[in-house]
């Protein structure tokens, strides 16, 4: 995505001499965005399985990987299951909605809620949803499919269970090698949408050198956030001695700015990029030692975290000295998703419909 870049001054105060350099865009995606706004408008309704003692709402999996939302969530009421056979049959038999993540579902899934006659909302990002149906289209067109993913992920583990015959995970080149696949075979490579764009490049490099006529779709999988948010980051950490990323461990896009900062910086100091870039879950996991002997620290957030928690750590930085703010944007964002179809106007009338999985 075509952008460009601005610095903007944000109230810098006399005490202290830090700097911290704001990566934007930064946070939420529209994605994300839109999973959490799925569960809250079911939260801000009236519960009607109140009088049975039911939750408002079920949601399969961390709806976004991030435990400060979840935990958010799970405060209002909403209840967080790994699998559907968790939920009662007595709240599928009264119609508790069900909300699917927004990492995307596999058919299994969405099979044994139907089976089942459970009350489905599918918060899966549209983005992945493109994934789903690109696996679709190649395979009714013959191909076997190489996937750039990371395993055990939620988006992944949906993705290959739309296929999982024709659908081969790759995470490290020593995957490519163990494929066996001749000239006469169709394959196409799709990627994981949360993946670094530099770690795509060399396992897809490596997949045209072992495979050369293998196809890719027309553009790419990874997803427009997950490159702005990387792109901000290479920009920040070409100017900051370091770089703090707020994530959960389990947010891929947040582990892998992580990497990518680390990469940037260690082009500046060699050998050091590892020591200069971390992964906090919140203010409280900031270490004062990381900012020994530095001037300067850049900020981002992954795709998944709420900027009260970015917020919380600027605090932190303002009260050990690095109180001048600055921002560097690497492009504009506009992206936005509506709601699931189902769920479009409960908020003006407070009722959540009753979506059939």
């Amino acid at each position: 995505m075509a952008g460009f870049r601005t610095t903007v001054c944000e109230q810098p105060t006399p005490q202290g001499h830090g700097r911290v350099i704001l990566a934007d865009p930064r946070g939420f995606c529209a994605g994300v965005d839109r999973a959490i706004q799925t569960v809250q408008t079911i939260l801000d309704a009236d519960n009607p399985h109140q009088s049975q003692g039911l939750p408002p709402v079920y949601v399969r999996r961390q709806i976004v990987h991030n435990r400060h939302v979840v935990e958010d969530l799970a405060r209002r009421g909403a209840v967080f299951v790994d699998e559907l056979d968790q939920i009662p049959d007595q709240a599928v038999r009264a119609g508790v909605p069900v909300v699917f993540s927004a990492h995307g579902i596999a058919p299994s899934v969405v099979k044994e809620a139907q089976r089942r006659g459970m009350r489905v909302v599918d918060a899966s990002c549209p983005l992945v949803s493109k994934v789903h149906r690109e696996v679709h289209r190649f395979v009714r067109d013959g191909y076997s499919i190489i996937y750039i993913g990371h395993r055990g992920h939620d988006e992944a583990i949906g993705v290959m269970g739309e296929a999982p015959d024709r659908v081969h995970l790759v995470e490290h080149e020593d995957d490519i090698e163990a494929l066996d696949f001749g000239p006469d075979t169709p394959l196409v490579m799709l990627t994981q949408t949360t993946l670094s764009l530099d770690e795509t490049a060399d396992l897809a490099a490596a997949l045209r050198r072992r495979f050369p006529w293998i196809q890719e779709p027309p553009g790419s999988d990874i997803c427009y956030a997950t490159q702005n948010r990387q792109q901000a980051v290479k920009l920040v950490a070409g100017q900051a001695d370091c770089m703090i990323v707020v994530g959960s461990a389990n947010s891929s896009n947040s582990v892998r700015l992580v990497e990518v900062a680390r990469q940037a910086l260690d082009a500046r100091f060699p050998g050091q990029g590892e020591m200069r870039a971390h992964r906090v879950d919140d203010a409280g996991e900031l270490d004062p030692t990381w900012l020994q002997g530095m001037d300067s620290v850049g900020l981002t957030s992954g795709a998944s975290v709420p900027e009260n928690l970015v917020q919380g750590v600027l605090e932190t930085l303002a009260a050990r000295g690095f109180t001048q703010v600055t921002r560097e944007r690497a492009v504009d964002e506009h992206m936005h998703f509506v709601l699931p179809a189902a769920l479009r106007s409960a908020r003006a009338s407070k009722k959540v419909p009753q979506p059939r999985g």
